[in-house]
Formats: C-alpha cells, structure tokens, sequence
C-alpha cells in the first residue's frame, strides 16, 4: 500500500511539472491574466509619441487604425486603417491611392505598434510556435522563458523575427521580452523591461525600457547582459490616454 500511495504522489507530481513546462498552457495563462475574453470584442485606443492608434475587434473581425498630422503639411490629417479587408489610407477623410510597396510598409509599422501595445494577446496567433526555454532568475523573480517564432505563411513579412519572454511565475505577467529582427547590416536585438502595469477596464497594460546590446552578439546573450548591467538604454515606450471600451 506504500508502494502504490508512494508511486501516485511521483505520477502527480511529475504530471504538475510537465504542466508548468507546458508553453501553450504558459501562455493560456498569460492570456487570460491581462484580460482573456475581453481582447475579443473591444475596442482600444491610446496616443503614442505623438500618434493616435486604435485596435477593434469583434471575434474574428478586427482592424488597426493609426491617425496623425502630416509632418510635411500641417493641414492633412492621416488616417491608416489595417484590416480583414487589407490596408487603407485617408487623407482629410479622403481615400487615396498607396503603391502596394508602401501598403506594406505602412501595414507593417501600424501592426508593429498595436501589437506590442495589446501583448500578450498576439501570442495565440495562428502562425505562431512556441517553445519552453526553462525558468530562470531575474531581480530576485522566477520566470518561465517562452520563445516565439512564426510560421512563413501568415506570419507577415517579418516573419523571421525571435521572441523570447520572461514570464513572472507568480502571476503570470510578463517581465521582460527580447526579440531579433533583421537591419540593413546584419541582425538587431533588443530586450524590454517591463514597468508601469495597469489594468484599464479590465485589460492589462505595461509600459517598458528599450535597451540595447553594444557589438554584435545573440538573442540568447540579452538576459546575462541585463545583469552585468552590460545593455544600454535606448528609449522609454509608453502609451497615454489608454481607453478601453
């Protein structure tokens, strides 16, 4: 009988451990955390250096909206629209033709700022892979690495970027995310630190210090940099205004 009571507490154990080394469980958690089912059908808005940006979605109908000042005529209001429909820009409420090479590129940098503001939602994209890198510790806090990649097809044209995220153990918020992404020279990396976290209407939101390695290096090297204070501080993103409806 001691044997058998002894053999149950190892199963359940070990079944408690392979859980927790479970990435798509992780991230579940992460998700529903900073708001779950509210992402789903909300509409989001917030200012970003000196940019209004909007994220709608309705179940699977969504679109990203970005409005601004022309910098080269103060009398034209820009209005970006991305959506299921592709991408759209109005001018003073006028639509007007884009060549598709700056369609992507516009599409791309609308996509780039909500998808950051509304993490960890993204992180259940279809095209997206995860896997478990270990626990490590930071600042004196346990934390679940998660390294994200994406597929070719639906992962957009920066579809070769690394993530890793440093997920809080305790309560399942993100601490810290690097990524790699390609320049005209080589491959850049970056790691943010998380700081400033709010729940507005019941979603999460994180501001985060953007640093920065000196020299060339790899995605893997950014977390014992970090602690030989060895990165160097780049910018400070923040997003203002946050309403969430």
């Amino acid at each position: 009988m001691k044997f058998i009571y002894l053999f149950t507490v190892v199963a359940f154990l070990s079944l408690i451990g392979c859980s927790e080394n479970n990435p798509q469980r992780i991230v579940d958690n992460v998700i529903a955390a900073a708001g779950g089912e509210k992402y789903l059908h909300s509409t989001i808005e917030f200012d970003f250096r000196g940019r209004h940006y909007a994220g709608n979605r309705d179940g699977g109908k969504f679109s990203y909206e970005r409005i601004f000042k022309n910098e080269k005529d103060s009398t034209q209001t820009i209005h970006d629209i991305v959506s299921n429909d592709g991408f759209k820009r109005f001018i003073n409420d006028t639509l007007t033709t884009v060549p598709d090479s700056m369609a992507v590129k516009y599409t791309s940098s609308v996509n780039s700022v909500l998808y950051f503001a509304l993490l960890p939602y993204g992180l259940n994209d279809a095209p997206v892979n995860k896997k478990f890198l270990g626990e490590t510790t930071i600042d004196d806090k346990t934390y679940y690495k998660i390294e994200i990649t994406f597929n070719k097809e639906g992962g957009g044209e920066d579809h070769d970027d690394r993530f890793v995220y440093w997920i809080n153990t305790s309560d399942y918020t993100i601490g810290f995310l690097a990524y790699s992404y390609a320049e005209d020279d080589g491959i850049g990396y970056r790691l943010r630190k998380a700081y400033n976290s709010r729940k507005v209407n019941g979603i999460l939101f994180s501001d985060y210090i953007n640093y920065a390695p000196n020299g060339k290096i790899q995605l893997e090297d950014l977390e014992e940099l970090y602690k030989k204070d060895e990165l160097k501080e780049l910018s400070r993103i923040e997003n203002t205004n946050i309403r969430v409806r």
